[in-house]
Parts: C-alpha cells; structure tokens; sequence
C-alpha cells in the first residue's frame, strides 16, 4: 500500500490563530476562568484537550459570569452577541478568522447600500448565524437550488450574492450558476469568499483523487470543510471516509486497496494524521509519499482586543506573534520515511497572506 499525504492538509491559519488565541489567553489571564463562545473550531479533539485545561464551553452568552473572560470562536458572531457580552461586562477576545471577518464586512456594506443580499452556505451553521446577524433584514440565505424559487426578490438588479468560507466550491458553483440564470445581473463579491485554505484543499483532493483508490479526511462530523473534502473526492469518483483519529479505522475499507490518500480538514491537528499513518505503516507495511499541490504562506497577527488586554498586563504582543508553518514530515513521528510525489500538470500557485 502506498499513502500520498497531501500537501495543503490541516490546519489553516485561522484556524491556527483562533487555537493560538486561547492558548495564549490562558496564559494571560492564568489566574481567571476561561469562557469559549462556541466551540473553538469544529473539531472534538481540539476542543476536548482545552476543556482538559479548564476552558468552558457555552452555547449562550448568559451562561458566562459578569466580568469574566469570553473567547469568540473562529466562526465569527452576530452585533447582537458582542453587545450581550458589553452588557454583562465581559473581557471578550474575538478570535473570529480574518476572512469571515471580511465577509461580515460586505454584508454591512451592501446592506447599507440597499442591496438584497443572497447568503449561500448551510443555515444552522455558527458563521451563517454570525453572518446573518450583521443585517437580517437584507439577507436571505441560500442552501441549494431548489431554495431560489422561493426568495423573496424587490429588485434583481440590487441583488448580491455572499457564501460562507468553508463550502465546496463545486456545490457553491452550482448555486451561483443557477442564481445568476435567474438574476442576470446579480452582483459577485469583490473577492473570492470561499476561503483560501478551503479551495486549496479541496483542489489539492481533487487533484490527487484519481490517482487513489480511497481518501481518508481527518476532521470531526461537524466540521464542514472537512466534508466538503470527502465530497470532492467523491465527484471525482473516489471512495472517501471522514474520520476523528486512528481509532475510527475500518480495516474493511482497504480490501483491494493499493494506494489511499490522506488529507485533513482545516481544523484537524496533524498528530491525527500521524497517527492514521503510523497506523497504516504498522498494518499494511505502507509507505508514504509526499502529494504537494499548494505551498500556502498564511501569517495572522494576533487580533487586536488580545494584543491591547497583553499590552495592559506589560507583555510585548511581537513577542508573541503566531507562526504558521507546513506541516513537517518526520520518520519518527509518522513512522516510515515520505519520499516526494511527482504530480503531472502540478499547480505552481501558492498563497501569501499577511494581516
């Protein structure tokens, strides 16, 4: 059996950011309890191990003592969330990605301009919510075609469309082509809002699927980039499965198998991915190959409410800047040595960011 571990996989610089926030507010504030609106990022072992450290969870605002230190997460949050967290006095931290932060953004632009805006994602998901929050009443959310027939339109020509980050850009393609047959002249976003990190993955899996005879994502159930990544494996044909860590591995999935893909959605830690691999040497005598489609060169600074509550406490912020870094490959930690995949046609892009 041969493994191709791809290359980008993992952790995103958001995501990245948002788990650094709460590492470092736990130092910061070492001498207070420590609240999470949400879950940190959409991955149980991520947040199972801060939970370990003492950080509480909350679904609800109310649920956080007057005068305690709240964590916004990653997803991003309604207006009407932070002025619950003012109301009730808290130290709030706001770890919400950049790139959710500019789609909040334009949907207060374009409200603010009369535009209808058409939102494009999953309903109950936390960024749809935060999102929509921004301006409810110029917003109608989009989960499929089959929902346009039934959106209440005034003006087509004031008409944008917006989508959440980290859907699949096949499914976001099919919606858009059939919004733009209805409402010609629907207006596009300035930019791409399907994050970075969630088209490169979803290229890289795409890229390299055919070559595979299974994909293996490493991701939670409710994490929806990594599904996504298990559907674009299957529109190009490949089996995949979506797993948490090693102890979800079905040795039935690789009867006849000779050569799997692994990848990892953008909130699953890399020592998952180790572990399936270590595994996979130990059982099939696998060896693994290096599948690099993408270099991302991502760099978020540490937002603003953590660097003024450091400043306050006399800790220097550049000090403490988050470092984002490929995964590394090493023998010892994934058990077998990765020798470098050729990849006809290879993508030559990269991604570089700074905020």
């Amino acid at each position: 059996m041969r493994v191709i571990l791809v290359n980008p996989r993992g952790f995103c610089a958001g995501v990245r950011m948002a788990i650094d926030v709460v590492d470092q507010v736990l130092d910061v504030f070492s001498d207070r309890r420590i609240y999470v609106y949400h879950e940190i990022v959409h991955n149980k072992h991520v947040v199972g191990r801060f939970r370990e450290r003492g950080v509480t969870f909350v679904e609800n605002v109310d649920e956080v003592p007057p005068g305690e230190v709240v964590v916004f997460s990653a997803h991003g949050i309604s207006p009407d969330v932070r002025r619950q967290a003012a109301a009730r006095g808290l130290t709030a931290i706001d770890a919400t990605c950049p790139l959710v932060t500019k789609v909040h953004s334009e949907a207060v632009r374009y409200a603010r301009q009369g535009y209808q805006i058409l939102l494009i994602g999953h309903r109950n998901h936390q960024e749809v919510a935060g999102t929509f929050g921004e301006a409810p009443e110029a917003i109608q959310i989009v989960e499929s075609p089959a929902d346009i027939a039934g959106l209440d339109i005034r003006d087509p020509e004031r008409l944008v469309y917006l989508t959440q980050t980290t859907l699949s850009t096949d499914d976001a393609g099919v919606i858009i082509e059939a919004l733009k047959k209805k409402f010609p002249k629907i207006k596009s976003p300035p930019s791409e809002d399907i994050c970075y990190a969630t088209t490169n993955r979803q290229h890289a899996v795409r890229t390299l699927a055919p070559m595979c005879d299974l994909v293996l994502v490493v991701g939670s159930q409710n994490s929806s980039n990594s599904k996504r990544l298990t559907e674009i494996a299957e529109n190009v044909g490949t089996p995949s499965r979506l797993l948490d860590d090693v102890g979800d591995l079905d040795p039935g999935w690789f009867e006849g198998v000779e050569t799997v893909l692994l990848s990892a959605g953008a909130s699953a830690p890399e020592d998952l991915v180790a572990g399936i691999c270590r595994e996979l040497v130990s059982r099939f005598g696998a060896t693994l190959a290096l599948g690099d489609v993408v270099e991302e060169t991502v760099d978020f600074a540490l937002p603003g409410t953590l660097r003024k509550e450091m400043r306050r406490r006399g800790i220097d912020p550049e000090e403490r800047r988050i470092r984002v870094e490929s995964p590394a490959i090493v023998e010892a930690v994934y058990g077998g040595t990765a020798v470098p995949l050729t990849i006809e046609g290879k993508s030559g892009c990269s991604d570089s960011v700074s905020t």
